[in-house]
């Protein structure tokens, strides 16, 4: 079985992680501090015993809740670099970060102030944690769609740092033909588009995504084996599914990690790759997450440099700056035999 300091040596690239989903118990506490924020929960120890999820609904409910402590781009800022500290010792190489700016906006925080607190961060990643970066804007589907693209339009006028757009928060009752328009808009602007489909919504979702959205890849995914006809157009055009197994598992959507589909995805051809979504939630980092294929699933080098090399091959890197890594990955493939 492979070392976590050998999993660690493997380079990777990080394609679905909500900055605001890397909020920390700690850094919730100092920026309560900080700002002058009265939090519901007296001590750290209080914050972690609401982090038992029944499903996705739930974990939203304190997801949105813990925001109220980001009020500032300082605030921004310091999320964003203990995500890229943390990252940085898991092993990744490239992260293309969500942040859902309505979830901000919608509490009274300006769109300016979390877009530049989170760029200022991002614009300096590579050189502070040797980590090259995209931001990608995501609306909460959940919100009115004359929000999102009101938003679309705030993003363009101000010329926004971002490499695309995305769609997630609640699925259920909320498909992504609802944002025909929004999508139609950013790609106008050249934007790369990514939506959230096939986690708890079904593979109608995943269709929709693909087929009115013209998404370049799908965020979980999970659902689409129940589809024979889409698992074949997946495979077919090796559109990327950014999976999440902790996440999965903690939002009950998967009930243990030992079932998780992961295994029948790649043995069918699917372009999966690994991510930890929302990892100060779910449990853990990109890292934790390869550790644990291993030791429950029992996935070994092979494995895991596919899972490597699909990311950087879905990521929306150019193909000189993704030859590289590629490379890199062969050797460390080749040094585990």
């Amino acid at each position: 079985m492979l070392t976590p300091a050998q999993i660690h040596d493997l380079p990777k690239v990080e394609l679905h992680l909500h900055i605001e989903g890397t909020l920390e118990p700690e850094l919730i506490l100092q920026l309560a501090e900080r700002n002058g924020i009265r939090l519901p929960w007296a001590d750290i120890d209080e914050l972690r015993q609401q982090y038992e999820f029944t499903d996705l609904q739930s974990f939203l409910n304190l997801y949105y809740a813990n925001m109220a402590v980001l009020q500032t781009e300082e605030d921004f800022a310091d999320l964003t670099r203990a995500y890229l500290r943390r990252a940085q010792a898991a092993g990744v190489r490239h992260a293309e970060i969500f942040m859902d700016p309505q979830a901000h906006t919608v509490r009274g925080v300006s769109l300016s102030t979390c877009m530049n607190g989170v760029a200022a961060a991002l614009a300096e990643s590579e050189a502070e944690f040797g980590i090259s970066s995209a931001l990608i804007v995501t609306f909460l589907r959940d919100r009115p769609v004359a929000e999102a693209l009101t938003m679309m339009q705030d993003l363009i006028d101000m010329r926004a740092p971002i490499a695309g757009i995305g769609l997630d928060s609640a699925e259920v009752g909320h498909p992504p033909i609802d944002f025909v328009e929004v999508f139609s808009l950013a790609r106008e602007r050249g934007l790369r588009c990514v939506a959230h489909a096939g986690e708890e919504g079904p593979p109608e979702y995943v269709w929709q995504a693909l087929e009115l959205l013209q998404v370049s890849r799908i965020d979980h995914g999970i659902r689409s084996l129940e589809d024979d006809a889409l698992v074949e157009h997946l495979v077919t055009h090796q559109i990327p599914l950014t999976v999440c197994p902790f996440s999965n598992v903690r939002l009950r959507v998967i009930d243990t990690l030992a079932d998780h589909p992961l295994p029948a995805m790649l043995a069918r051809g699917l372009a999966v790759t690994v991510n930890s979504d929302d990892p100060a939630y779910f449990g853990g980092y990109l890292d934790d997450n390869f550790i644990a294929l291993t030791r429950t699933l029992g996935f070994g080098a092979g494995e895991l440099a596919t899972l490597a090399r699909n990311a950087v091959r879905a990521s929306f890197l150019k193909a000189d700056a993704q030859a590289p890594l590629l490379a890199q990955i062969e050797d460390w493939l080749t040094a585990q035999v």
